[in-house]
Formats: C-alpha cells, structure tokens, sequence
C-alpha cells in the first residue's frame, strides 16, 4: 500500500507538470487486478501527456523548422537539403507504436468498467492520445498499421500490411469525435484537471489533422476528397471558435510586444508587466515546465538567443510592411543593418533580433524591467550587432529573467488558439477557392491584429487592389505566426511546394553596399547576384523527401510493411 500511494504521488505530480516520461504506471497497472476506480484509470492515462510535443521537438525532430527552409545552423541539416539516408533503426517508428499499446490497454480494460459514465474522461484522453499518435506516423511515413488494440506475440498485426493513408485518417478522425464526445469542455477543467486534455482540444487537433490531410489530397489531383476532409477542418476550427473557450493572448500594456512574451510567461516575473501564467489565455494544451519541478530541461534561451539558430532572409522577407503589403525585397531599404526592420509587422521584431538594441538572458536578466540604466548595464548585449552567422538572430523563447541553463519554466504550445484561426481561414479558402471578409475578420485578422493594431486588416478588396494572392497571404500570415513552433516543414509538403522551396539556397542579410559590409569586413561566405550570403546552395529535394524511409530493423522484421517509393 505504502509503494502504491508512492506511485500515486509521482504520478500526480507528472499530472501537474505534464513532463514526466521516465515513469511508466503500466508496470503498477498494467495487466493487475487493480482497474477497479475511475482514479486508477486517471492515473494510468497522466502518462500519456509525458508524450506530448515540447522544445526537445523543435530543436531538430522530424518537424523542426531546422529541417525547413526558414532557419540553418553551422552544420547543415540532412532533412532540409535531402540528403537524409535510410536509416537502420528510427525511434520514432517504435516508441509511437510502443505508446499506442499503452493507450490501447487503457481502452481494452475500460470495455469491461461496470459504470463506463465514471470513466469516460480517462476513455476521451486514450481516444485523443491514440489519434495523436496515429497522426504522427502518418505525417512521417505516409500508410501505417492501425494499432487499434494492445497486439501482443502472436498477433496477425505484427506481419501485417500498412493500411493505407486514407483508411488511417478516418480511424484518427474517429478517434477525435468519440474523445470530443467524452471530454469536459475547457471550462470544466479546473484544480488538479487543469492543463488536461478538453473537448476543444480534441476539437482544435481535428481541425489540424483534416487540413493536414486535406490539403496534402487536393493538391496531389484528388479534389472531392481533399474538399471532404477540408469541410471537417473548418467546422472542427469553427466549434473551437464558437465554444470562446480561448482568446489571443493580449495585453495593453505589453502592447506590441505581447506576441514575444507570450512564449515566456512563467509564474515568476518574466515580462514587464508582472502577468504569469494564468493570463495565457491562448494555450489550448502544452506540454507544462516549472523551474523547481519540471525545468525544460534544455540549454534553450542560451542556445536561441543569437546563437545556433540562423534565420534566413527567405523569412525575414516574409514580414508584411505595416501598410498590410508584401516588401519588395528590390526596393526595400536596406543600407543599415537596422534599416529592414523599420516599418514593418512587429511580429518581426518579437521574433528578431535588431541591430543596436539591447537584449537580456538567461545569464544577464532584467531586474527593473524599466528599460533604464539599471537594465540597460545588466544586459547581454546593451547594444547588439549583428555580424555573424547569417546576420538574422532569434529571440523567440529566450527568457530575459535570470535562471539557471535548463531550467527556464516556460509551457510549450501544443495547440494554441492562433494556429485553430489560421486553419480555418485556410480550409474555408481551400475548400471554397475563395473566402469572405467576415470569415477573415473571425480568423487570421485576429492573429494579424494582435501586435499590429493599425495594419490594414487582409480583405478581398485589400488583394485584389495590389495584385495579392490570397492563398499566398493565408499561407504567409500562417508561416510568420507559427515560426519555429514546428509547422514550416508539414505545410510545404502538405501545399506540395517543398521540392521547389527546399531547393533554393538558403541566403542570409544583404551584405554588398550596406553597411554590414563596412562593419562585418572578415566575412567568408560567397554571396549571390544581389550581395546575399549564401548560407548553402546545391540543395536538392526530390518526391520521395515527402515521407520517411522506414527503417532497415522494422522491414527485416516485416517485410510485408513495404519500402516507401523512391527509398527501395
């Protein structure tokens, strides 16, 4: 009894914090006699949300933005340029199929439950958890074998054939309605609930899914299908929408800069404003971090903060000016190593770092938050100047309080409010080829507004009077909020762009005739016709880089899996 209550407390704990993946309950529940209450299936499923996305994903996972065409590093990335080989083993293959026996012993257990109303909560989350899982193999590797049940030794399933993409996003679009149908609002959540998985959550992810799926069948010639799924995807966005369980995280007084604090909001004073946690009101689920319990655990603001992340000009030119219009990268001004950052979407100057103004750590934090002297001499870089790497810097999760490497205690978004307006606009624009003003303003006019109060919202009469694209701005307005939160590879192979947009070279600041060529004098790099440092050129991808090869290990194992094409 004393070990089980011991069990019970880790397991609470991994519940408030979300981050604990070294304790598996499996081996206190498992296959015992022990499934008895409601609470010994709540404790069973906390350890589900140890497998939730975090930092560690976005530093260099199969959806990291390293793999992109947005950032690059000292070391170039084998994903981004196509290089990628099969690999023998791949963990990400084996742990998913691995936790997928984990929820669905949840689930074979709660069938036999004599008052199946007192468990329907613990039934949602494996049903959510299981779609979740589902849809990273699939966003991986294309078909897989639907794990619906726990498989055992002797299972046929162990031999069998992938079932194919379209079988496997039916059976995660199943699983999401039955956990919507099971799961609390977010409203209900409260007390030690809170943080766990809603109905809205379910909700928000389906809508991520059938776009997902939607748009990755309608642009590879297969349009009624591609509409189906788009359909779902609007009215999964549009319920989450409706419920107004969530609002964009703002702030009066942060002002402008509420898009940068947003993603470093801890219960410790970490903006200028003293607001913590409870005022995000935008996270619908994340992965939760606390300094004393549960740090992140990775070297993150002194990693980010002008340091291995090299953010391309590809990017940097994506930032709208503040007339709501597209630069042009001819005639832009671009004669002082400020100069492009003047005038233009302050999402740019949240993410990026600006020449000549100060910037705080991890190291050297704020203490005042005045941005007076006091600050200005603690500061990591009173006056920052930019001449090296690629010459574009991040700040994006970088804390400006001082903590100790690793353990900053920021939450990671799993899904946020911003991106749930982005998929709509885009499934009600793909699924009709047009979209209206007043489904503009409900969605992406939101997320445009949030630090840019005076740009003129996206409209019709907005694109069509400046020769804009629509589907153009949707997708930019999706790239420059979702930056480095692990989308920017999915949407190119999804759009099936990313065989034309990962083989451009990857280009850094315009350095001929400005003045990071009066300053930056020892710079190595060749540049491009227009005076850009070229990052990497020669970069190829081809059609198979769409999905992963499946590893060596998996296919001796079982042969009737199949190569993916292109990888035999």
């Amino acid at each position: 009894m004393k070990l089980f209550k011991i069990n019970t407390f880790l397991l609470c704990l991994c519940l408030a914090f979300n981050s604990c993946t070294d304790i598996d309950p499996q081996d206190q529940l498992a296959e015992t006699n022990v499934w008895k209450t409601p609470e010994q299936y709540n404790l069973f499923a906390n350890q589900f949300y140890g497998w939730l996305r975090d930092f560690n994903a976005i530093t260099d996972g199969p959806h990291s933005d390293s793999r992109s065409d947005l950032v690059t590093s000292s070391t170039l990335n084998v994903f981004s340029n196509g290089t990628n080989t099969i690999p023998s083993s791949d963990a990400n293959y084996t742990t998913a199929y691995n936790r997928l026996r984990q929820v669905n012993l949840l689930l074979k257990n709660a069938v036999s439950y004599t008052n199946p109303n007192d468990i329907k909560k613990s039934v949602g989350e494996a049903k959510f958890f299981r779609a979740y899982l589902h849809f990273e193999l699939l966003q991986l590797y294309g078909d897989a074998v639907i794990a619906d049940k726990t498989f055992e030794t002797t299972s046929p399933e162990l031999n069998a054939k992938r079932n194919p993409r379209a079988e496997v996003i039916d059976f995660i679009m199943r699983d999401l309605y039955d956990a919507s149908g099971n799961l609390p609002g977010a409203q209900e959540l409260s007390g030690r609930d809170a943080g766990r998985v809603s109905r809205e959550a379910a909700q928000a992810f389906l809508s991520r899914v059938a776009l997902y799926e939607g748009t990755w069948q309608k642009f590879r010639a297969n349009d009624a299908r591609g509409k189906e799924l788009l359909a779902v995807a609007a009215v999964a966005a549009k319920k989450v929408i409706d419920s107004r369980a969530y609002i964009l995280f703002k702030n009066t007084a942060l002002d402008t800069t509420a898009y940068k604090y947003l993603f470093i909001l801890e219960n410790i004073k970490s903006n200028p404003e003293g607001l913590s946690k409870s005022s995000n009101t935008e996270y619908i689920l994340s992965k939760r971090h606390d300094e004393a319990i549960a740090p992140i655990g990775l070297n993150i603001t002194q990693g980010y903060l002008a340091n291995s992340l090299y953010i391309t000009r590809k990017m940097a030119n994506m930032y709208l000016a503040r007339t709501g219009l597209p630069i042009n990268p001819e005639t832009w001004n671009y004669s002082k190593m400020a100069s492009e950052f003047n005038n233009r979407d302050y999402r740019m100057t949240n993410t990026m770092m600006v020449a000549g103004r100060p910037y705080w750590s991890n190291a050297k934090g704020r203490t005042t938050w005045q941005l007076d002297d006091t600050d200005l001499k603690l500061s990591m870089y009173p006056s920052f100047t930019p001449t090296f790497s690629s010459g574009y810097h991040n700040q994006k999760w970088c804390t400006e309080r001082v903590v100790a490497n690793t353990k900053e205690g920021y939450d990671f978004p799993v899904i946020r409010y911003g991106e749930v307006l982005l998929n709509y606009a885009e499934a009600v624009f793909e699924r009709d080829g047009a979209i209206s003003d007043e489904d503009l303003n409900i969605s992406l006019n939101l997320v445009r507004s949030r630090v840019n109060s005076g740009m003129p919202k996206l409209t019709n009469a907005l694109a069509s009077g400046n020769g804009l694209d629509m589907r153009t701005e949707i997708r930019r307005e999706r790239t420059v909020e979702l930056f480095n939160e692990g989308f920017r590879l999915d949407d190119l192979k999804r759009w099936k762009t990313a065989e034309v947009e990962l083989s451009m070279d990857l280009l850094g600041v315009k350095w001929t005739g400005t003045e990071f060529q009066a300053k930056w004098t020892d710079v190595s790099r060749n540049k491009n016709s227009q005076g850009c440092l070229i990052m990497e050129t020669g970069r190829v991808w081809k059609e198979r880089n769409y999905l992963y090869p499946l590893p060596t290990d998996q296919l001796q194992l079982n042969p009737n899996l199949k190569q993916n094409s292109g990888w035999e």
